[in-house]
């Protein structure tokens, strides 16, 4: 018996040493949802796990449909962080996110992190024009976004069709704005329709750059500087009359199942070294504005030195369905 009842207390002490240890090592993990692209989640989920001992989870879908899940999960989250999401999205849904002051936000200036710490910019993305020098010799090329309405580029730029596209439906509302707004900000806009081809993923677009199968794109600076690194004949054009910087950012969700790990990954994201790895492999300008991105890889400008525009964000956001019913009324009219 007393045999017996010690076998019984000592099954019982592993089983209990058993159950700490699963969940220490349950605590050990990260559920990350994230919209980037596959090569930067890999990247920042293996190195994070390196640099800390925690298995990232890597949940990736579109922005739109992250946020939905957060959303559906409220009253029992699944995810721990959400990434790669725009500063429109991450505001409109910040009473799902856990606030926390990141160890790096003296770095990131104030209009790219939430003011209650709830959520934090991670990089910009610059609207811009990508352009084959190939196929368009680099003097020759466009100056600005006014250029682009000039009859000479009739159906050699590409665009992605701003229904699929939240930088593209930034990239017109802006020029609506820029041009004048009412309607003569749409008629210009339908001016440069009616030049382009419009495309159904921003993909298409830098490959079609990067290929020669267009000389000229409305994209986003990354891509063209992924694809001059690997060899293709594309320039980065800072239209002369102004860009805007389209945030994207990282937030815990509140009552995630890991939050202490989930803040590691804030601080770890934001770190200098680990922005500095992120532009290297992917060209993703950093929110945190203290690297010296002319002597980094892609030399990229500093945004201190290139033209940024007015830009209504809230409004645009807002007026969205409405707006997008107008622009693909305007497309179908150029087609």
């Amino acid at each position: 018996m007393m045999k017996r009842g010690y076998s019984g207390v000592f099954a019982g002490a592993v089983a209990a040493l058993l159950g700490f240890a699963g969940a220490a090592g349950a605590q050990e993990r990260l559920v990350l949802y994230t919209s980037n692209e596959a090569t930067l989640n890999k990247l920042v989920a293996a190195e994070f796990q390196k640099a800390t001992g925690v298995e990232v989870n890597v949940i990736s879908a579109g922005s739109g449909v992250i946020i939905k899940r957060v959303q559906t999960e409220k009253d029992r989250p699944q995810g721990d962080v959400i990434w790669g999401v725009s500063r429109s999205l991450l505001q409109t849904n910040a009473e799902y996110f856990e606030p926390y002051a990141s160890q790096h936000k003296g770095a990131i200036p104030a209009e790219f992190r939430d003011p209650q710490d709830r959520w934090i910019g991670t990089n910009l993305h610059l609207l811009v024009v990508l352009q084959n020098t190939r196929q368009i010799p680099e003097a020759q090329g466009p100056k600005s976004w006014d250029d682009l309405t000039q009859p000479k580029w009739k159906d050699r730029i590409a665009f992605t069709d701003p229904a699929n596209s939240g930088s593209a439906y930034s990239n017109v509302t802006l020029l609506i704005d820029m041009w004048g707004g009412g309607s003569a900000g749409w008629s210009k806009v339908e001016r440069l329709f009616a030049n382009a081809k419009v495309l159904n993923r921003s993909s298409l677009v830098f490959q079609g750059v990067g290929n020669g199968e267009y000389g000229l794109g409305i994209s986003l600076e990354y891509a063209g500087y992924l694809w001059a690194s690997n060899g293709a004949p594309v320039k980065v054009v800072y239209p002369a009359d102004g860009t805007i910087p389209q945030m994207e950012g990282v937030a815990i969700i509140k009552g995630g199942p890991n939050t202490a790990n989930a803040r590691k990954f804030v601080d770890y994201v934001n770190r200098k070294d680990v922005r500095e790895m992120i532009l290297q492999k992917t060209f993703r300008r950093p929110a945190r504005q203290d690297l010296d991105l002319p002597n980094l890889p892609g030399r990229m400008p500093r945004l201190a030195d290139i033209k940024l525009a007015k830009y209504d964000e809230d409004g645009w956001t807002a007026g969205r369905g409405e707006t997008l019913g107008r622009i693909k009324e305007a497309i179908q009219k150029t087609r």
